[in-house]
């Protein structure tokens, strides 16, 4: 597996949560249960990700300014989350930023899957591929 495969299978985790999260209505078990699955899920996987991915692409110039602007993106999905934490659930505007971080989320990894990815697969190795791959899946196994 290379790091491309292995981020695509956590991206599909994240459409489907936050796809599910801006179905729920009001303060319900489901829409806290989802919520906090989403955003475990989102955190381990900036975190993992910065480490395992961004960090080598921001040393290359080919892709310095593009991994940056994809962490700038995970600092604007964590405020949406923490304006999310600071809403009553069952508050008119839960769901209009729910739908905002829907909108950051998916935005997010279409860009990355279609821009960066291709640009990361010039400035990576094979090798670097595969091992920044199996970093990221322990990291994520681990925090999981």
């Amino acid at each position: 597996m290379n790091i491309f495969e292995a981020l695509r299978q956590e991206h599909e985790i994240q459409r489907n949560l936050v796809a599910k999260l801006v179905e729920t209505h009001g303060d319900t078990q489901e829409r806290k249960k989802i919520f906090e699955q989403l955003k475990h899920e989102l955190k381990i996987h900036a975190d993992a990700e910065e480490r395992h991915f961004y960090i080598p692409l921001i040393k290359k110039d080919l892709t310095q300014e593009k991994a940056r602007h994809s962490v700038a993106e995970h600092h604007e999905m964590d405020e949406l989350i923490e304006q999310l934490e600071d809403t009553e659930m069952d508050a008119s505007n839960w769901l209009k930023i729910a739908k905002e971080l829907e909108h950051k989320v998916i935005h997010h990894l279409d860009e990355e899957e279609q821009e960066v990815f291709q640009m990361a697969g010039k400035a990576l190795t094979e090798n670097q591929k595969t091992s920044l791959a199996d970093d990221y899946n322990k990291e994520i196994k681990k925090m999981r």
